[in-house]
């Protein structure tokens, strides 16, 4: 049996129920807020890790938007993969579409991923949609720190959500020199600001 999620393309395959995964590289790495039967390493090839996606809700206001994470493409993105009960998928991604399709900035996808076991599996993937408003993939690193410093939204500062990523992704020995390289100026805009 398979499962199949609209707004996912008609080009994905279906994900099979009995090896569904969830490709997590932002905060679904330490806050999944879902049921899974097994956590691994794994990686995305096509795509890469960007603070890319103005914030309106959950990390600032139409006011003063924070950032948050956004796969672009390109390269590669290593993060965590959740593998899902075949009774809980139905659950799980319709309380994944309500979180992370809020105002439409993420399109799911269906893609193979690598996990850190070597075998090769397939995955929901919320992927930045390029096309947006809220797309901020070609933005200067000075201005998204500026954002990501005055980011406040309904659940917390973007800040915050940063070295969050960052720290998550050094106990995961992840290595992203560009989130670091923002969050230390995003930490002295901050810090000045106080």
């Amino acid at each position: 049996m398979t499962l199949s999620f609209a707004p996912a393309p008609a080009t994905d395959p279906a994900i099979p129920a009995d090896d569904f995964w969830i490709f997590g590289y932002g905060s679904l790495m330490w806050r999944p807020g879902f049921p899974f039967v097994e956590t691994r390493g794994a990686t995305l090839n096509g795509f890469h890790r960007d603070l890319c996606l103005t914030s309106i809700h959950y990390r600032g206001t139409r006011d003063k938007p924070g950032l948050v994470c956004g796969l672009c493409p390109g390269g590669e993105c290593k993060g965590r993969a959740f593998r899902i009960a075949p009774d809980d998928v139905g659950r799980v991604v319709a309380y994944l579409d309500e979180r992370e399709l809020i105002s439409y900035i993420y399109i799911p996808r269906h893609l193979p991923i690598e996990l850190d076991s070597g075998r090769a599996a397939l995955a929901r993937v919320y992927v930045a949609d390029d096309g947006h408003a809220q797309f901020a993939g070609g933005w200067s690193v000075a201005k998204k720190a500026e954002h990501v410093a005055q980011g406040v939204g309904s659940e917390g500062r973007s800040l915050d959500y940063l070295a969050n990523i960052v720290a998550h992704m050094e106990e995961l020995g992840i290595v992203d020199a560009n989130l670091e390289t923002l969050l230390a100026q995003a930490q002295v805009l901050d810090s000045a600001g106080s």
